[in-house]
């Protein structure tokens, strides 16, 4: 594979495909919701259990929805250095649909456990 599907500009080996074959390695959120949405696109189901947090953590992804992810937009950062336990990133994941382009915009949260990042899920605002 050529370009990583995360949109970095890098190749997905020294790129995503890094965080997929050691998972828990993610140095930053921001990385780990760009190696997220790599799997997403990937259908590689594995590695979203393997990186979500057990407490908000689904039993299982099925990931035969048809959708095919075509590009990643990380609009903020926030947090997640090595003397954060927390951070947050907001981003767009364009995809299609049957052909019927889309857009799901999401701010998420991260913790760090035991120095590994892992997605909790969606920052709800009323």
């Amino acid at each position: 594979m050529a370009g990583c599907p995360c949109g970095s500009g890098a190749g997905y080996d020294e790129c995503c495909g890094r965080w997929h074959r050691a998972p828990g390695s993610a140095p930053t959120p921001e990385a780990l919701m760009r190696s997220r949405y790599t799997a997403f696109a990937l259908g590689n189901a594995g590695y979203l259990l393997r990186t979500w947090h057990p407490d908000t953590r689904p039993p299982t992804l099925d990931l035969t929805d048809g959708l095919r992810y075509t590009k990643l937009e990380v609009l903020a950062s926030d947090g997640g250095t090595m003397f954060h336990t927390e951070g947050t990133v907001t981003f767009r994941a364009h995809y299609l649909d049957r052909a019927k382009p889309g857009v799901m915009e999401e701010h998420s949260r991260f913790v760090r456990d035991a120095n590994t990042w892992l997605y909790v899920g969606p920052i709800l605002h009323p």
